[in-house]
């Protein structure tokens, strides 16, 4: 009977739990639920706060900076190692001021600079995304990768203080167009755009947080688990000066356009976020990065170059380099470097190739890249790494090759030592060498080389390649 009566009042015990939960969920506002769910797309919130092969917002992705590694936390509701004790006063406290529940700073590898500006609105249906439409995960936080006593929290409150804005909702300058006053608060808000695309000073800081800054404004990032994030500007060669807004918008879109097509971390940015934005949003977005003040162009202009295609047309391979470019490249990047639009990208002009440091292409060379699929472009397209069919000096050579062919005006210094680095450590090329250099290219001097190239910044890992979370 005893034992009849514990079943008895189990169950009771399980169904009143259910029913409180179910209550808990109806309770939720769905509409606010829903809004934020897709604030939560803009923020990219899943593609940081989700380790490689691991469960949406449980955290667990690996951060390389500077000093050392820190992971992604666990952002579900799980009242034990997520966030699920949070009122709506903590949860804004760490988006918009970088201060976690327990009172302590947050790394700002959380792009809380730029969630300083969110909308009260937006938060609060963030909060309630958070709250009542992810589902909890009971998964511990990974201790931080730094030595003490740079692992110490307290000179973070330090930097908020001297680095981060005050919180305070956007509001555009008078007489600003409507739709490019939405597309400025989604590129400074919460699509921190500037978190990778604008250069860091010696504080890890952001240069610039919006065009107030100037030039250094989304000019362009350093190396990020071996891809750069090039300029945002309308310089027309290391820019988008030559792309239109339409452009742009498929591009965020689909991740492909007749000149361009995403990898690295970008592909995981369109893959979890911007393919879901809707066409509204992604053209508001285009139309203020194009009505960004211009910036003198730090190259001239592009003019392309067709003796490289006629050279290479002619069986002329006698440039380092050219060989190894016809037997592996040309299939699918053309002797032209037109590449096949919205396959394979143009090799002739690319801003990507171009720019002062060759990580980017040099790494997609030795490790390959996906270009992956969105639900506007479901075909997946893939580029094979060289790094075990050829050799360091034959893949310098063709890197060097390809940002001098076509009017391409890069420096030709890519050494085989360099991309023994790249292929063997994971290492970056570093356009500069010990010292500080300039404010674009600053190290740790003779204290600390800056293990991630050139400038300083946090380095999430790339999820396009090697899972399909998205």
């Amino acid at each position: 009977m005893i034992k009849g009566l514990k079943t008895a009042l189990g169950a009771v015990t399980v169904g009143l739990l259910a029913g409180a939960s179910l209550a808990h969920a109806q309770g939720a506002d769905t509409e606010l639920v829903k809004k934020g769910e897709y604030v939560a797309r803009l923020g990219d919130c899943v593609a940081c706060h989700t380790a490689l092969h691991g469960q949406v917002y449980a955290g667990g992705l690996t951060i390389e900076t500077p000093v050392g590694t820190i992971y992604s936390t666990n952002i579900t509701p799980d009242p034990t190692y997520g966030i699920g004790s949070y009122t709506l006063e903590d949860f804004d406290k760490a988006i918009r001021h970088g201060v976690r529940k327990d009172g302590s700073s947050l790394y700002p590898a959380m792009p809380y600079p730029s969630f300083a500006r969110m909308s009260d609105e937006d938060i609060k249906a963030l909060y309630a995304y958070f709250m009542h439409g992810v589902k909890p995960v009971a998964q511990p936080n990974k201790p931080v990768g730094i030595s003490w006593p740079l692992s110490m929290r307290w000179p973070l409150s330090i930097w908020r203080s001297t680095f981060a804005p005050t919180p305070k909702p956007f509001t555009p300058a008078p007489g600003t167009d409507a739709e490019i006053a939405r597309g400025e608060y989604l590129v400074t808000g919460p699509g921190h755009c500037g978190a990778c695309h604008t250069p860091r000073g010696l504080g890890m800081q952001e240069k610039a947080l919006d065009a107030s800054g100037g030039a250094d404004f989304l000019a362009g990032g350093a190396p990020i688990d071996n891809w750069i994030a090039p300029s945002l500007r309308n310089d027309p060669v290391v820019g988008i000066g030559r792309w239109s807004e339409e452009d742009l918008y498929l591009f965020l879109k689909s991740g492909r356009t007749d000149h361009s097509a995403v990898f690295g971390g970008m592909a995981d940015v369109v893959g979890w976020s911007t393919q879901y934005f809707t066409d509204a949003d992604l053209h508001a977005m285009a139309k203020y990065l194009k009505a960004l003040p211009p910036v003198p162009p730090s190259r001239g202009d592009y003019t392309y170059d067709a003796s490289t295609a006629q050279a290479l047309d002619s069986g002329n391979t006698s440039a380092p380099g050219a060989a190894t470019y016809v037997e592996q490249c040309a299939i699918c990047h053309r002797n032209d470097g037109g590449g096949v639009g919205r396959m394979f990208p143009p090799l002739a002009g690319n801003s990507v190739v171009v720019t002062d440091n060759p990580t980017s292409v040099a790494h997609i060379i030795v490790a390959g890249g996906v270009l992956p699929p969105t639900n506007w472009a479901p075909s997946a397209v893939a580029m094979p790494g060289y790094k075990s069919v050829l050799s360091d000096q034959q893949i310098a050579d063709v890197v060097n090759f390809i940002r001098t062919s076509w009017g391409n005006k890069a420096p030709a210094n890519v050494t085989a030592s360099d991309i023994q680095k790249l292929r063997v450590n994971h290492a970056p090329i570093s356009t500069t060498s010990w010292g500080f250099g300039g404010d674009a290219t600053a190290t740790w001097g003779v204290f600390h080389p800056q293990p991630y190239g050139s400038g300083w910044t946090f380095a999430p890992q790339t999820h396009t390649g090697e899972d399909a979370a998205q």
